[in-house]
């Protein structure tokens, strides 16, 4: 009598407890799937626990076969194995896509229940009834009901206890939880089912209760059942940088797929492992042990991030390592460390270099072009002046010896002899002082990649050299340059003149090149004043720039020569000029007129 009063009392705390479970998770505002199939759960149980308090109540009082209540608490006990399977599975996936394949598994629980509600004509159910299991006589039927519902039921708790060991670890107050609450009802019915324990099948939603509870101290208390912690180690183990996270005494409590995935672990080794464990046991000294444990101490007080760089040769992989605290309240909970893979930012960063490498090549290989076409032709005219020079001399110089003895040659002859030899003599002067400013100029022009040197020069030095080096590619284009010098030619700058003649003469270049070979045009190089800089200008009336290719001038390498250009130069030269002279470049370009580029260098 008096474990009939226990039970019966039991029966109502646990209904009125899940019916309150129930209430608190329907007022939830942001309910997920789990929250929707938890609830399902506690209704199940709900209706299973008041069936059978009907069947104590009114069995007796109203003289109503007791297996007449059983057809309500099978509805109960036959839905709730698969909605224990469908918690397993959404806790698994975050999320599921209900389809017509999920409601087969609804054909068993219906087709028992069929068969309970019409036990009477063929006791495929039940062949004896009794409220208590060592009483019962069951059917054959009922072996098929009882095995499908514990698979669906370990089914479930498989999902649940692999997962939330997965998330949290073994020992994890979640998956005790999960565990105990699974390990009651499936011991308790197995041992009353095989004979073992002499209980009445009251016991049974009971036990289901105490795994409701279970769950749901697992789902509000400790977040068993929030979807964002599964889903966040769904998108974890999806970003390509590795972590993993260490507690205070060293040892690896999470970290994601693509760690285990980069340095080839198994996540058995990993979880639980020292870390210094760990690194010793690779053939390769992954981190030097005494610099990772400097590491960890550093930030272990302190609020700062710590960065190296580490490279693995054995799989040809970089990485960016960063160490930080995690902390809460001020106290120290762990260590964040993160393996950010920059294998392939430097083998970009290397292609970008070697491809650097071959266009400043290139572009020097062109200038140098420049420089010997440029040689060729500044030289070409004095040498064949100095060459008709001699041969001036030389006749006067037989002249001179024929006159000797004449007595027809007075002394004024011999003065005009020697007049028209001083003529010879200083073009032949000026012809060499010209061939030697082509020669430095040419020197300063072929060393201006390796010669860094700032020292002072004038502006008329600047335009003797720009004038001097531009006029073979100017006259070669039938192209006109036109020099205005609106300042003292005396004035003075500080800086390496051959880089800045280098300058002027790739924007020049650029001009006579956006002509496409028409001729007689002009070009102009203007040198001005304003302010305390010096302004020097190079115009063109050729049409103008691209709006695609202005937008993005001195900021990219971006050329108007198609194939036959590399957009180095002015990029080189805007560098350059804010580099070596403090100074910057600007530029104006009139769609259908002309572009001007501005050099402004602080005096």
């Amino acid at each position: 009598m008096f474990t009939n009063q226990v039970t019966f009392w039991g029966l109502i705390i646990s209904a009125i407890s899940i019916f309150s479970l129930a209430i608190y998770s329907l007022r939830t505002k942001k309910k997920t799937q789990l929250h929707k199939v938890f609830i399902t759960n506690c209704l199940l149980t709900l209706l299973w626990s008041i069936a059978l308090i009907a069947q104590i109540i009114l069995s007796p009082l109203c003289e109503i076969e007791p297996i007449k209540f059983d057809y309500v608490v099978y509805i109960g006990a036959c839905f709730l194995p698969v909605s224990l399977l469908f918690t397993g599975i959404v806790f698994a996936n975050t999320k599921i896509k209900f389809s017509w394949k999920h409601c087969l598994l609804l054909i068993v629980p219906i087709i028992s229940l069929l068969v309970l509600w019409t036990n009477d004509a063929h006791h495929l159910f039940y062949v004896h009834y009794s409220t208590n299991f060592s009483e019962t006589v069951y059917g054959d039927y009922f072996n098929i009901h009882s095995i499908y519902s514990y698979v669906c039921i370990f089914i479930g708790v498989y999902f649940l206890i692999s997962y939330a060991i997965k998330n949290s670890g073994f020992f994890s107050k979640q998956s005790i939880l999960i565990i105990i609450g699974t390990l009651i009802p499936t011991i308790v019915n197995g041992l009353a089912t095989f004979g073992v324990l002499d209980i009445s099948i009251y016991v049974t939603p009971i036990t289901y209760i105490i795994t409701i509870f279970c769950y749901a101290f697992a789902m509000f208390k400790f977040q068993l059942f929030k979807t964002s912690p599964i889903a966040l180690q769904k998108i974890v183990d999806r970003i390509s940088d590795s972590y993993i996270v260490l507690n205070e005494d060293h040892i690896i409590t999470d970290f994601n797929e693509t760690f285990l995935t980069t340095f080839g672990l198994k996540a058995s080794l990993v979880r639980n492992s020292d870390i210094f464990d760990l690194l010793s046991s690779k053939k390769e000294n992954i981190i030097n042990e005494t610099v990772f444990r400097q590491a960890l101490e550093e930030i272990r007080n302190s609020s700062k991030t710590v960065y190296f760089e580490k490279q693995f040769p054995s799989f040809q992989k970089h990485f960016h390592i960063e160490m930080n605290t995690i902390t809460s309240n001020g106290n120290f909970l762990g260590t964040l460390i993160l393996f950010k893979d920059t294998t392939q930012h430097i083998q970009d960063m290397q292609t970008i270099q070697d491809n650097q490498q071959m266009l400043m090549e290139k572009e020097r290989l062109a200038s140098l072009g420049q420089l010997i076409g440029g040689i060729a032709h500044n030289l070409k005219t004095p040498i064949m002046s100095i060459s008709g020079a001699t041969e001036g001399l030389n006749d006067l110089i037989k002249e001179y010896d024929i006159s000797i003895g004449d007595p027809e040659v007075n002394e004024n002859d011999h003065h005009d002899i020697a007049k028209d030899m001083v003529v010879w003599t200083q073009k032949i002067k000026e012809y060499t002082e010209y061939m030697s400013d082509v020669i430095t100029a040419v020197k300063g022009q072929a060393v201006v990649m390796s010669e860094q040197d700032s020292y002072l020069f004038t502006i008329d030095e600047l335009v003797k050299r720009v004038d001097i080096l531009m006029r073979h590619e100017l006259k070669n284009a039938l192209i006109n340059l036109k020099v205005s010098v609106a300042i003292d030619g005396n004035t003075e700058l500080k800086g390496n003149v051959n880089s800045l003649v280098q300058v002027i003469n790739n924007m020049i270049s650029n001009s006579i090149q956006a002509y496409y070979g028409k001729t007689n045009e002009t070009i102009e190089l203007t040198v001005s004043k304003e302010n305390a800089n010096v302004i020097i200008s190079i115009k063109d009336y050729a049409g103008g720039l691209p709006k695609e290719i202005s937008d993005k001038l001195f900021k990219e390498m971006v050329t108007t020569k198609g194939k036959n250009g590399t957009g180095l130069g002015l990029f080189m030269s805007y560098s350059n000029i804010r580099a070596h002279f403090s100074g910057n470049i600007t530029f104006d370009s009139k769609p259908g007129i002309g572009t001007e580029f501005h050099i402004i260098l602080p005096i």
